[in-house]
């Protein structure tokens, strides 16, 4: 495994552990992706949905035996998530666990180009390859707490966050959960929703936005000079009472922020979007590394 330029912890992440026989098939039933089918070379992005089709998270789950698998997420969700899906076990052979403890979650930036969501075990760790930013790869390295930290140059938050953002990828945090339907955050774009599984919860609403063109809404990256925040509105002065979007993630550095915004597709047609309020700091509308499709 080639040597990554620099690491950063990612000490605002955690992990659940979903361990026994049932445990892939449980997250199966419950999450967006499928897990059945998971084998040891691959994680998958995941969102978990309220029936109504919300997300109160997104996760990167990985295999780390047969009958256990592993959920990386924002650790302020990781209560709530561990909780909520703990109801649902039932009669399924799934025990389910915060491994934060024990496990430490690293972000890498400059790592060899590779396919997103592949895997490769190191010893005791994984590297799991994350939608590159441009110009460099991106990975999670997730190794026991107890092991010496990855032995490489420090990253700083700011470049992170940053790198996460140019990527396309916005993480459910607390202050957007339930906001978003999968779409409108591009989940599905960057393989984090597949289509071809059985139900789990809010799957119905997710597929018909999918397939009936319905979806008005989508994840756009923007740039300005002030500072926003996870939850900011967003509006344009042909609507002004009204927020056209809202803000799921931001990065900052050098007096600049990057700001990812879920917005409304009709009001990016009707003039500039600003922060907070219709006469608040303007925002400038950067390209994603992805095409979003045409809606119907």
């Amino acid at each position: 495994m080639t040597a990554p330029a620099h690491a950063l912890p990612l000490t605002d992440w955690g992990v659940i552990r979903a361990s026994g026989a049932d445990a892939a098939t449980f997250l199966h039933s419950q999450l967006t992706q499928d897990f059945s089918l998971l084998d040891r070379q691959h994680a998958r992005l995941a969102g978990y949905c309220t029936a109504k089709g919300r997300l109160l998270a997104t996760m990167v789950g990985w295999k780390a035996s047969d009958d256990e698998l592993l959920l990386a997420l924002p650790l302020e969700l990781l209560p709530a998530t561990l909780k909520r899906l703990s109801m649902f076990v039932l009669r399924a052979k799934c025990k389910l666990s915060d491994a934060s403890q024990g496990l430490a979650v690293w972000g890498l930036l400059g790592t060899p180009p590779a396919e997103a969501w592949t895997l490769q075990a190191a010893g005791s760790a994984v590297q799991i390859a994350l939608p590159a930013a441009p110009g460099q790869g991106r990975a999670l390295w997730v190794q026991p707490s107890a092991e010496a930290a990855p032995d490489l140059p420090r990253a700083t938050p700011a470049d992170w966050a940053w790198a996460e953002l140019e990527s396309g990828i916005a993480w459910v945090r607390g202050a957007t959960v339930e906001a978003f339907v999968p779409q409108m955050i591009n989940l599905e774009l960057v393989g984090g929703v597949s289509f071809k599984k059985g139900c789990y919860p809010g799957q119905e609403v997710v597929a018909r936005s999918q397939y009936r063109g319905t979806l008005k809404r989508r994840l756009q990256l923007f740039e300005t000079d002030a500072e926003a925040a996870v939850g900011d509105g967003l509006f344009t002065a042909a609507d002004p009472e009204q927020p056209a979007g809202l803000v799921a993630g931001v990065a900052r550095r050098d007096g600049v922020s990057l700001v990812a915004a879920e917005v409304k597709l009709a009001a990016l047609e009707t003039g500039v979007m600003h922060l907070r309020a219709a006469d608040g700091p303007a925002l400038t509308l950067r390209p994603l590394p992805y095409e979003i499709p045409a809606q119907d």
